[in-house]
């Protein structure tokens, strides 16, 4: 009995109702000791309590900046829903006038991943301070956002101030730093990308498992995209080369590593989901933007300062792991996302995951033993499409979608506006079936629909929108216009819709022109 109230309060009122550190010191002693290799360079390093505040941030950043003036630039990309201005930072060598890949990196897009905004400050200080790192700028140049969620950072808290998820944002944009973050991404137009967040080792549902608990024993885990829209030869560059050489970086020191696995009940059972498609978190959003992409999940919520410096090693380890790969890979780097450009495939528009069985290690929250706990997976990775359908040349929406529009230049898309009456042969939606979820997910209500595709002759009148989709952001405009996509603006109830309607969203192709 007494272990099991012991586990209910580590599972449970501690970091539920506390917000504390529910780690017991013998798991933090034979897991995860502290890594004095990591310098006290950065704000909360150089105190024993607390993380980096935005004050100390911008200071931080100031001073890289007056001893470093001629790698790094620092900019305000727009301000938070508090007030705050949200700095980027751009480091290049202009020495170097070759072309450049371009490379994004993130953190702190939940407000309660500390580590991740430190892991930020962090590389930032060593690509500037530490010579041996200097000849990757000959080919690369680097936009940095280090707090990109201000509001929720400064409250330790995952969401922005209007309760939204940045990470779950990525389509319906709904939150003012999203737009603001997506609209710099979109302008940046990086060729790698990386969105750094730390996860919680504690999840609610693995009080349930073993026979008091268990805990999460890896350091870090990848997550990057499985979408069947991203481009194959993306996939398989940033699984086999880029996280495939952040894998052989960890094993050197000793860091446990996984691809990302999140749980959820099926039926009453639990299952683990690895690895994702969705286009509403980034690592998707990402790739569908024609880059080499991961999100990297860092063993720290709820952790307080525990681990700390491990923890920062890690990020900093996979990030400059990254450069390093592409730096050596440049020339591949850029022939990849080249020739995904003209790679011919159909959409998937729906699909399924594949289910098996498997073991995962995990840490005996009994006696601190590491565990094989036998799982079912719903694997991302080796889904199959179960609903597929041609690309048109180009989409049409009525004029009265100009809230739509507005978001889909956000993602990056050049949208071209009529200026007279044209009639046009199109492919037309209507909903066939139809169901709306009552309750709230992100302030929205999901709908769920199947539509008929038919084809008629339209009058759209001047004012008409056209998106061609053979432009380079195209794969996100699939995401968002196809109804039945998970991530669409008719699937987050961005556009609202019922049964039986025609939608005013409509397919070009060429043979209908």
């Amino acid at each position: 009995m007494k272990k099991i109230v012991n586990i209910f309060l580590y599972f449970f009122l501690i970091p539920l109702v506390l917000g504390q550190n529910p780690e017991p010191k013998k798991i933090t002693s034979l897991y995860f000791p502290d890594d004095e290799t990591i310098e006290n360079v950065t704000p909360a390093l150089k105190k024993k309590k607390g993380f980096t505040n935005y004050e100390e941030l911008l200071t931080f950043l100031k001073t890289q900046k007056e001893n470093h003036p001629e790698l790094i630039s620092i900019d305000f990309i727009g301000k938070s829903q508090k007030g705050f201005d949200i700095p980027i930072v751009y480091i290049k060598n202009n020495q170097f006038s070759n072309e450049k890949i371009k490379v994004w990196l993130q953190g702190g897009l939940h407000g309660n991943e500390m580590g991740s905004t430190e892991s930020m400050l962090y590389l930032i200080y060593k690509l500037l301070n530490d010579k041996s790192l200097s000849y990757l700028f000959e080919k690369i140049q680097l936009a940095i956002v280090p707090m990109a969620n201000i509001d929720g950072y400064l409250k330790e808290d995952r969401y922005a101030a209007n309760g939204l998820d940045l990470n779950r944002d990525q389509t319906k944009l709904m939150a003012p730093e999203s737009v603001i973050l997506k609209n710099t991404f979109s302008n940046y137009s990086p060729e790698v990308a990386l969105d750094f967040h730390e996860y919680n080792p504690y999840r609610r549902d693995f009080a349930k498992m073993g026979s008091f608990g268990v805990s999460s024993i890896y350091d870090v885990m990848f997550l990057y995209s499985s979408n069947l829209n991203v481009a194959k030869n993306i996939r398989i560059i940033t699984d086999s080369l880029f996280v495939g050489n952040v894998r052989k970086v960890m094993d050197q020191n000793q860091l446990r590593h996984a691809d990302y696995m999140s749980t959820d009940t099926y039926f009453g059972e639990i299952h683990f989901n690895r690895g994702s498609s969705s286009a509403r978190s980034s690592a998707s959003s990402y790739a569908l933007a024609n880059s080499i992409s991961a999100l990297i999940e860092v063993r720290g919520v709820r952790l307080d300062r525990n681990s700390f410096k491990r923890r920062i090693k890690t990020s900093y380890l996979t990030g400059l792991t990254f450069l390093e790969t592409t730096f050596s890979n440049s020339d591949l780097v850029k022939k990849t996302l080249k020739d995904a450009l003209y790679i011919n495939q159909k959409l998937s528009v729906t699909s399924k995951k594949n289910i098996y069985k498997d073991t995962i290690e995990v840490i005996d929250m009994d006696n601190y033993s590491i565990l094989k706990l036998p799982i079912t997976v719903r694997d991302a990775k080796g889904a199959i499409t179960t609903l597929e359908r041609e690309k048109p040349e180009a989409y049409i929406l009525t004029k009265e979608m100009n809230f739509l529009v507005e978001k889909i230049k956000t993602l990056g898309l050049k949208v071209e506006i009529t200026t007279e009456d044209n009639t046009f042969k199109v492919e037309s939606y209507t909903v066939t079936e139809y169901d709306k979820d009552e309750t709230t997910s992100e302030k929205m209500n999901l709908q769920e629909v199947k539509t008929q595709i038919s084809i008629k002759e339209i009058l759209f009148p001047k004012g008409s929108f056209i998106i061609n989709t053979n432009q380079k952001n195209a794969r996100l405009l699939f995401e968002v216009l196809e109804p039945e996509m998970p991530s669409s603006f008719i699937s987050f109830g961005v556009l609202e819709t019922k049964k039986d309607q025609e939608l005013p969203i409509y397919r070009l192709s060429q043979k209908n022109k």
